[in-house]
């Protein structure tokens, strides 16, 4: 499939860049919970990257693995081959399970940094950041996020460091489930 390919090609160059680390601008939060974290969330914004090119109502979701680490399942709606696309990984935490900072891998034992650096009191929005400034996600609960409080979200990642210009917003429209 196609994000599975993708996300291998990221993973590699994540792999050569050697990336668990985060940019200056970002600090994780702390008092994280990752039992409040798992789940399914929605991918309302990103900046561009090839790995989910053409890709629009992305979700990801959050669930335990038998060994303690994460699984992540990322879902996404090909534009192009008009098709679900889904890719599976694993995340642990790079220091204490209480700090938003963990390294995520696709492919292998290489990993590249996700870091939640706002989160919102009632677990329903994220602004997540890889180990430099060119990734970054707006994760919700919900497939939208009303514009008011979008606009906010899009302010603290402006004020972060980041492209915020270059965002593309995703739809979430009904399709088809992908078969599991």
């Amino acid at each position: 499939m196609k994000l599975i390919r993708q996300f291998m090609l990221f993973s590699l160059s994540l792999m050569l860049l050697g990336c668990t680390g985060m940019p200056d601008t970002v600090k994780p939060v702390t008092g994280f919970d990752l039992d409040r974290y798992l789940g399914k969330w929605y991918e309302v914004a990103r900046l561009d990257h090839s790995f989910e090119r053409g890709l629009d109502n992305v979700s990801a979701t959050y669930s335990m693995n038998d060994d303690g680490s994460v699984k992540v399942l990322n879902r996404g709606w090909d534009t192009e081959d008009k098709e679900w696309s889904e890719a599976i990984g694993k995340a642990k935490f790079v220091e204490a399970q209480d700090i938003a900072h963990l390294k995520v891998s696709f492919f292998g034992p290489f990993y590249g940094s996700y870091v939640v650096y706002y989160l919102e009191e009632d677990y329903s929005v994220a602004l997540v950041s890889g180990y430099n400034s060119d990734y970054f996600w707006i994760l919700s609960r919900t497939p939208t996020i009303e514009s008011q409080k979008l606009e906010q979200y899009v302010e603290v990642a402006k004020n972060a460091g980041f492209d915020t210009a270059s965002l593309i917003y995703l739809t979430m429209t009904k399709r088809k489930p992908i078969n599991v």
